[in-house]
């Protein structure tokens, strides 16, 4: 073979050897790139499961995400922490009854409902929620509140059920009273009660709590002091429903009672 040819494939050969090891350095780049995304990754999901265990203890009052976009924004916000034992009992057994009936039975997630949600999806029915009281204090408390995405879901579920698993009922309610929003900037129902009926959450009556109760879905539209008519009907079904509460409520019963 001329010493040309052999040049030549000689050649062939550096410049392949070229190109693999190019493209290895491609991919090492492109690994090293997933490494720290991992690492961040990591980091941004154990922030929710330590939060969770420092909201364990009552002195600790944590706020949601909305109202850190409120302070973020200079609009400010009104919440009054106040503990679950100086809430008017009927107040819970309305918010249990107007949105999540299985609160002291499910594990952070209504299994039952959900698969009804499936299912009327995949049949081409129209779309509903099947969001618990945990998973709605899960997303207060962590995660984006606008628009609803699948992805948000699919974060909220394992946070709910581990939010479950750790946090009493009797505090996840308590939590989630006074995170909620019960319109612009009003935050908590202590706040809601001053704010809408001009009295302290343990003096809220009946009539008030299932009006606040059903608030809860639309805050930004719904006003509990001044109702529509298809509010105070569904206030009413409400109230009803609280004065039979019963077994459903039986999770939030205090030690001392």
């Amino acid at each position: 073979m001329s010493e040309p040819i052999i040049e030549q494939e000689t050649e062939g050969l550096v410049h392949r050897g070229q190109g693999m090891a190019s493209r290895s350095r491609g991919r090492s780049r492109g690994r090293g790139w997933l490494r720290p995304l991992a690492r961040l990754a990591s980091i941004v999901a154990l922030v929710p499961v330590v939060l969770t265990l420092l909201y364990l203890p009552s002195f600790v009052h944590p706020v949601s995400t909305l109202m850190l976009k409120d302070l973020a924004t200079f609009s400010g916000y009104d919440r009054r922490w106040v503990p679950l034992d100086e809430i008017a009992p009927v107040l819970a057994h309305s918010v249990i009854m107007s949105e999540d009936g299985q609160f002291c039975s499910h594990h952070g997630v209504d299994l039952g409902e959900l698969r009804a949600v499936v299912n009327d999806a995949l049949a081409g029915g129209g779309t509903r929620g099947a969001s618990t009281i945990t998973m709605q204090t899960v997303k207060n408390l962590y995660l984006w509140q606008k628009p609803f995405s699948t992805a948000r879901k699919v974060v909220e579920l394992p946070l709910a059920v581990y939010f479950d698993l750790v946090m009493p009922k009797r505090r996840i309610m308590e939590i989630y009273l006074n995170i909620a929003e019960w319109g612009p900037g009003i935050y908590g129902i202590e706040a809601a009660a001053q704010h809408h009926f001009g009295v302290p959450a343990a003096k809220l009556t009946r009539r008030q709590a299932a009006l606040l109760a059903v608030t809860l879905p639309n805050p930004q539209a719904r006003n509990p002091a001044r109702p529509g008519p298809g509010l105070r009907r569904l206030a009413s079904l409400i109230e009803r429903r609280a004065a039979r509460a019963g077994s459903y409520v039986g999770c939030l019963k205090s030690a001392r009672s």
